[in-house]
């Protein structure tokens, strides 16, 4: 079988690299790709907008393609899935109904509110005044949301009003666009971040291994948040026992008040969740794909063949799928990004000793890198994500930072305390 992964960043470089360690799988087609995955044995680049349904649809039945993966949410949110299923194409990633799960923040609380699902008391505002009104009443800290998608970067935890009166301004400013025209106000919550990405084909649904990843751009999860600065899996922060309520109280709910809703979501669900300190459990958000960087130490984890998994989610028959195989030990994810990310950063840095890094063992996931004339150049943000695997958590911590250390581009920046969170619970 030939695959086809939708998106440019290190998760759909993940993907690809996964599902080409399939057996069943002899090709893969990323669009549109980086430069890791143009470089990657089996794979190959097509040039060709994320968004592009139909000249997605014509190569995918021209080439035999037996199932395309949509990584990032824009494309989920824009109805991409539902443009190729019309044209009788296998597709992992919900419709656009579906993708409401993460492109409302509003939405996904009405949806949790309706089924009884654990989260954050909320309210929602369409107009600055109110909304700052409504802080000033609740105080600080407290949590702002811009409603729609803002690339992970629409969220702020303004410990006080000030920082929660800038943050209502600047989403109503449109600095996120339509993403930004509504805003959610959410209760604070105490406790650790955990992500469970979830598998469904909208009636059975399966958890992957529970994973942590890191939003904050400076060490000591501090500074403004990001598309993620690192993550670890398993993480001990959610055991086996929890993962079982949140299979009972979260997953399953979820997927029972999507089909009340009419709505047959094939994907993945995310839920981000915090985990209070008396173990408790509380939805921030959900995701309607896999995380980014969560994605780069779940995979290479994972011993179940990935198109099997995606394809029995695909054909709805995932309750017969024998329970999900994982490698023994831990994976570590250490996040490479250009001098000045989240803000304004440079582009097309020369980027050298990839090959060092995986000489160490390591997996390399590109996240902003593009081929130029042969050369690998920076084109993002975000740049790589370095990936190693240990028998400990310590290894594995370890081994992502000497394989890190080994690549050179100008001014990289990446944190040094991945894991702090759990280092004393592992």
């Amino acid at each position: 079988m030939k695959a086809i992964v939708i998106g440019s960043g290190g998760r759909e470089h993940a993907m690809a690299w996964t599902l080409l360690q399939s057996p069943n799988v002899s090709g893969v087609v990323c669009i549109p790709g980086n430069g890791g995955t143009a470089t990657l044995a089996g794979c190959s680049n097509l040039a060709m907008s994320v968004d592009d349904v139909e000249g997605i649809a014509r190569f995918s039945l021209v080439q035999n393609i037996g199932l395309v993966a949509i990584g990032p949410e824009q494309p989920l949110a824009d109805g991409v899935a539902d443009g190729l299923r019309a044209q009788g194409i296998t597709v992992f990633g919900p419709n656009q109904d579906g993708a409401q799960l993460e492109a409302s923040k509003a939405w996904a609380k009405a949806l949790m509110q309706e089924a009884g699902i654990p989260t954050a008391a909320s309210s929602v505002f369409d107009n600055g005044e109110a909304a700052t009104a409504y802080v000033e009443e609740q105080g600080a800290p407290i949590v702002i949301k811009a409603d729609g998608l803002a690339a992970g970067k629409g969220v702020t935890v303004a410990m006080t009003l000030e920082e929660a009166k800038d943050a209502i301004a600047s989403i109503f400013s449109g600095q996120f666009g339509t993403a930004g025209k509504q805003v959610v106000i959410e209760e604070f919550l105490t406790g650790q971040e955990a992500s469970v990405l979830a598998v469904t084909d909208g009636i059975t649904i399966r958890p992957l291994m529970p994973a942590q990843d890191h939003k904050q751009i400076g060490e000591g999860d501090t500074g403004p948040n990001t598309g993620g600065m690192g993550a670890y899996a398993p993480t001990p922060v959610v055991p086996s026992a929890l993962l079982e309520r949140i299979q009972a109280e979260v997953l399953e709910p979820t997927v029972q008040a999507l089909r009340n809703r009419g709505i047959d979501y094939r994907g993945v669900v995310y839920a981000g969740l915090m985990i209070t300190p008396t173990g408790d459990l509380k939805v921030i958000e959900f995701n309607c794909r896999f995380g980014d960087p969560e994605t780069q130490v779940v995979l290479p984890l994972l011993n179940t063949p990935l198109d099997k998994i995606m394809l029995a989610c695909c054909e709805q028959r995932l309750e017969e799928l024998p329970p999900f195989e994982w490698k023994s030990g831990y994976a570590a994810c250490v996040v490479l990004a250009a001098d000045g990310y989240p803000g304004k950063y440079p582009k097309g840095m020369t980027i050298d000793g990839i090959d060092a890094a995986t000489d160490t063992g390591a997996m390399v996931f590109h996240a902003g890198t593009q081929l130029d004339k042969g050369t690998l150049k920076s084109n993002g943000g975000r740049i790589l994500g370095v990936t190693a695997l240990g028998d400990t958590f310590g290894d594995a911590i370890a081994n992502a930072y000497v394989a890190a250390e080994a690549i050179q581009f100008d001014n990289a920046y990446y944190r040094r305390d991945i894991g702090h969170r759990v280092r004393d619970q592992f």
